[in-house]
């Protein structure tokens, strides 16, 4: 998180009650003072002139030497906690007089980024409690740490993107931040656990370089206070800003703050100046491009939709007018051909194929459709969607459109195959579910006249050649039950050679491409924000996370009343990011913003996700922090800001894909890429010109793969019998395939391999590996009134071996959980609900073993072998670190 900076600072009488950094507070006024800059002090000033720096501050005598002895001491000692309460009576002690917190709050103002002065929960310092055992004892009062009030942690479960509770008991803590207690850093930024007790001779080297840090703050002081000025009226105007209020206290003497209406939020422009004048900015942003808005291009039909058609968009959409790309793509299915569409993010790609299908379903009232889209989150987005404009639309109000994915229970599916005219899927479900059941699906597919794949960039590698020979026996079963006419359509972010793409992928000729892009846009600026160091005049301070900046961020923008989503790479980020906010919104006494703000990612329960993304859809969010799950095309609401927390795993397509997230109504928007420490984000930091103007590699599918085409053969056999006339569909290795790995009949059909059998889709996974999962269960209210174990999410077998360990943190929402027991028999994790300021990472050995050799070859100009054979690898997690 960044925090405030003496360069370039200026005091404010903004009070605070929480972390530091970009607060949340709007309309803080700032003193007519000016901004003190960085300066150098030369070495020939020794510490005798710091002596006279604190006499001429009226502070009393040895007191900085005092606090800070005591500081480093009890930064020395891990039994100890830093809290005031314990520094304060021992440097009482020294001084023999009473410590005032203003005094203390002109050493922060002073030092900003080096001394953390705030109110934290008390929760957040219980550092030594080992297991979901103790924190289940300390339900009795008993506390493992020194200066901790004595109360009870609170287990009490908290619905989830909700916000912490009111009542709990804060702390306030006095500590200085040193690179020593994070020299391994995570995304979070130090890894706050104390280091182990010093020498005495370190603890004295300690003292004298945070000596050193006082006297430089202090000349750069003097040397900035202009002439006519005090430079302790200076300081002490500034400490005031640096008094602590307990967020608690805060409450009742604070005016409510309210979050600006979404829809009258500052133009983003002004924002960007408002953050290049905030005290902790330290000039993160390296780059700024801006794109200018650009004003849509329309066409007509012809010949023009139908009157009810053309309601149903007014009422439903409120489109009275089409694009070009929209009429191009539509004119083209009129003709009977294929379509691609390849425009930028929010251009009304799904108009293109709803249009057509309000046609069909018109004219003929036996007529189906299948829309087939990447992630459910999308799916259900687009079936709300189609069914407003079925709705609005007359004649076509009683067409039952329904969801048919991996969450559809089994009861439900016999009456949507038999009742809807428009199923929402995926290619899992088809190659799982529909193509191996073709008898019971017979009348379904002999009716479908509109497939819809959106997002086809999405399927590429190993995954998209499974996806191409699906859409192969797709094709190849409707041919059988007489269905010829089927057409596709697929829309696709910016891609290189749609159309050969689109051929590849679907084995269809005759593909109308269109890639000029009609639609209106918003101005948009893009940010390449790079985080500071912690300490500007000491490099080896090393820099600010990438998290804590991300969030601060975030907490600023939503303050303003700017909706934001934030992009993580991993679910772990997704939710460090999530734990990150809840706890600097709650210290900021933002607790209206932090109800919210909710995560998204894959492994949540169908209940949760559905929950979240109907808050999502209807605008009711001010932030969401989420994984790439909501990077494809889900129109969620007005947003106007995107933060990327580091580079994207998708690459420079799925950077642009999550930039685009933002401005989807022709509004200005904001899109900030966060570098992160990893050599691909210094690259883009040091060269950001490529995000933009580098063009896109073209996507690659392999479809002569003998290992998928014969895997792909078993379930076409399944379905219906092959022949070798089915070359039309797989390609020129059909017949050798056929001949090699199915089993021929007497009439020379081809059939399953009986290994296969009984259904032969179960044994091939289009993804890969299809993991066992184990159930991450609730058990915090169990014994209560009320209290029933509740699921929390699915967690694959890859993952729950790393994650799911008995005394493990385990973080859902942003919400702490620790692992209490792991059952690997019945693949159930019991979790306590616990607030805890540690993270746990596992401790574990892998060891690679050559168990055979099966051939040895020689590398030509050296003197070793390659060795080929099998390798048994045995990964044991035996233990985990506490941080």
């Amino acid at each position: 998180m960044p925090q405030e900076s003496s360069h370039e600072k200026k005091p404010t009488r903004k009070r605070k009650t929480g972390t530091n950094g970009p607060g949340t507070d709007e309309g803080s006024s700032s003193l007519k003072r000016p901004r003190i800059s960085r300066a150098q002090p030369s070495k020939s000033k020794g510490k005798a002139k710091a002596t006279s720096h604190v006499d001429v501050l009226g502070w009393p005598e040895h007191f900085e030497s005092a606090l800070n002895t005591v500081l480093a001491f009890c930064s020395s000692r891990k039994q100890l906690a830093i809290t005031f309460p314990v520094v304060r009576t021992s440097v009482e002690g020294l001084l023999r007089h009473p410590l005032e917190l203003s005094k203390v709050a002109e050493l922060k103002a002073l030092l900003p980024d080096l001394i953390n002065f705030a109110y934290i929960p008390s929760a957040q310092l219980r550092i030594h409690e080992d297991s979901a055992k103790d924190v289940m004892q300390s339900q009795t009062g008993a506390t493992a740490d020194f200066s901790l009030p004595q109360g009870p942690v609170n287990t009490n479960m908290r619905p989830a993107g909700l916000s912490i509770d009111d009542d709990e008991e804060h702390v306030l803590v006095l500590d200085f931040i040193d690179p020593s207690k994070g020299k391994k850093t995570s995304n979070l930024g130090f890894l706050y656990s104390l280091p182990p007790a010093l020498t005495p001779a370190a603890t004295k080297k300690l003292v004298e370089k945070r000596n050193d840090r006082f006297v430089q703050a202090v000349n750069e002081l003097l040397q900035a206070t202009p002439a006519g000025e005090n430079p302790v009226d200076l300081l002490q105007a500034a400490a005031r800003d640096h008094i602590p209020i307990s967020p608690n206290k805060s409450k009742t003497i604070e005016a409510p703050r309210v979050v600006p209406d979404p829809q009258h939020r500052p133009a983003i422009d002004d924002v960007i100046v408002e953050i290049q004048e905030q005290e902790w900015y330290e000039d993160q942003i390296v780059h700024r491009r801006v794109l200018e808005a650009k004003q849509g291009q329309l066409a007509e039909l012809d010949p023009p939709l139908p009157e009810n058609i053309l309601t149903a968009l007014k009422d439903a959409r409120k489109i009275t007018s089409l694009y070009t790309h929209q009429v191009a793509a539509i004119n083209a299915l009129a003709n009977g051909q294929h379509v691609i569409v390849s425009t930028s993010t929010a251009s009304g790609k799904s108009v293109i194929y709803q249009v057509p299908l309000l046609k069909f379903l018109e004219a003929d009232p036996y007529a189906k459709a299948i829309l087939i889209y990447p992630t459910k989150a999308l799916a259900q987005d687009q079936k709300a969607a189609l069914e407003q404009l079925l709705c609005a639309c007359p004649g076509l109000e009683h067409k039952r459109v329904a969801t048919y994915d991996g969450d559809t229970p089994h009861e439900h599916r016999a009456g949507i195959r038999e009742t809807a005219s428009v199923i929402f899927t995926n290619f899992d479900m088809i190659h799982a579910s529909i193509l191996p059941h073709e008898d019971v699906w017979r009348s379904f597919l002999k009716n479908v006249k509109l497939v819809a794949v959106d997002e086809l960039h999405y399927y590429s590698g190993v995954f998209g050649s499974h996806v191409a020979q699906v859409i192969r026996r797709f094709r190849r079963v409707c041919a059988a039950v007489g269905n010829r006419r089927v057409q596709f359509v697929s829309c696709s972010a910016t891609i290189a050679k749609p159309g050969q793409h689109m051929s590849n992928m679907f084995g269809v000729s005759n593909v109308a491409e269109v890639t000029e892009d009609g639609a209106p846009s918003g101005r948009k600026d893009f940010l390449i924000w790079t985080p500071p160091l912690r300490d500007s005049q000491d490099p080896s301070s090393g820099f600010k996370s990438s998290i804590s900046e991300a969030t601060a961020l975030m907490r600023f923008l939503m303050a303003r009343g700017i909706r934001v989503i934030m992009f993580c790479k991993i679910r772990k980020s997704c939710e460090q990011a999530m734990k990150a906010l809840r706890a600097e919104l709650t210290a900021d006494g933002r607790l209206d913003i932090l109800g919210k703000v909710m995560a998204y990612r894959g492994g949540y329960s169908p209940q949760d996700r559905r929950k979240i993304e109907h808050e999502a859809f209807s605008g009711n969010l001010l932030g969401i922090v989420a994984t790439n799950a909501l990077e494809l095309g889900v129109d969620i609401g007005i947003l106007d800001a995107v933060i990327m927390l580091g580079f994207p795993i998708g690459g420079i397509a799925s950077f642009r894909q999550q930039a685009g997230r933002a401005g989807r109504r022709a509004r200005d928007a904001l899109a900030v890429y966060v570098a992160d420490g990893l050599p691909v984000d210094k690259h883009f930091a040091a060269h950001p010109d490529e995000l933009f103007d580098k063009p896109i590699d073209d996507i690659l599918i392999d479809l002569d793969s003998k290992i998928i085409l014969e895997a792909h053969f078993q379930c076409a056999a399944f379905e219906v019998p092959m022949t070798i006339a089915d070359e039309q569909y797989f390609g020129p290795l059909t017949k050798e395939i056929c001949e090699s790995s199915l089993k021929k009949d007497e009439d020379g059909w081809y059939h399953t391999h009986p290994k296969f059998l009984p259904y032969p889709s179960k044994h091939i996974s289009l993804r890969g590996v299809e993991e066992e999962k184990y159930l991450a269960v609730d058990i915090s209210r169990v014994g209560k009134p009320g209290g029933q174990p509740k699921i929390l999410e699915e967690v694959e077998l890859s993952r729950s071996l790393f994650e799911l360990y008995e005394g493990a943190v385990f973080i859902h929402q942003g919400v702490t959980f620790l692992v209490k027991e792991v059952s690997h028999d019945s693949k159930m994790a019991k979790l306590l609900r616990a607030d805890v300021n540690w993270t746990t990472e596992p401790r574990d050995f892998t060891n690679v073993d050559a168990i055979q050799t099966h051939r040895i070859r020689e590398i030509k100009g050296s003197s070793q072998c390659a060795f080929y054979g099998r390798v048994e690898l045995i990964t044991t997690v035996f233990g985990y670190f506490k941080k």
